[in-house]
């Protein structure tokens, strides 16, 4: 049987890492409804207070808004699934946006220190790479196929993150 603690705003905020005024901001916007004492009117929240905190503070470091946050703690009949299957989603799209800025800043500033530095990689660099570890030409197709059988979609950001043409992606996903 679980003890049901009380906390205090300041007690909730340094258990969660939340500031009082985050607190404070989650009840005015409906997403917190701690109870109020009646003789000095503190805020005072209990262990299932701390539960939905805790669930906030995790949703919110996956980046969900607030807004579909209040749905999955106020509504039980969220499908949290399909919430976080969109924000998967909207992560893949702004990672390649992303990818995308950075080519873009790497091929303006043409600074091979710079770019070491990045996490980016050209085709020319992954080829070097592959072929410094002894695959051979046959082998590099066997594991475009294998990365493509296992990881479909990993495999076209795979590709796209190395600035390959869409119509060369499109060769190589169709090797099997």
């Amino acid at each position: 049987m679980r003890i049901n603690l009380v906390y205090t705003v300041s007690q909730i905020a340094k258990e969660t890492g939340l500031s009082r005024s985050t607190l404070l901001y989650y009840e005015r916007i409906g997403l917190m409804a701690p109870e109020h004492n009646s003789l000095n009117d503190y805020r005072l929240y209990n262990d299932n207070d701390l539960d939905d905190l805790k669930k906030i503070c995790l949703y919110r470091g996956m980046g969900i808004p607030l807004k579909q946050i209040a749905s999955i703690i106020n509504d039980k009949e969220t499908h949290i699934a399909s919430i976080l299957e969109g924000q998967l989603e909207q992560l893949n799209k702004r990672i390649n946006t992303l990818r995308c800025q950075q080519k873009i800043i790497l091929n303006i500033l043409k600074n091979d220190k710079l770019r070491k530095k990045t996490r980016a990689l050209t085709k020319d660099d992954w080829i070097n790479i592959l072929r410094a570890t002894g695959l051979t030409d046959d082998e590099m197709i066997k594991w475009h196929i294998e990365f493509e059988k296992n990881s479909p979609e990993a495999h076209q950001d795979f590709l796209e993150s190395l600035g390959i043409t869409t119509e060369e992606i499109k060769k190589i996903r169709s090797l099997n």
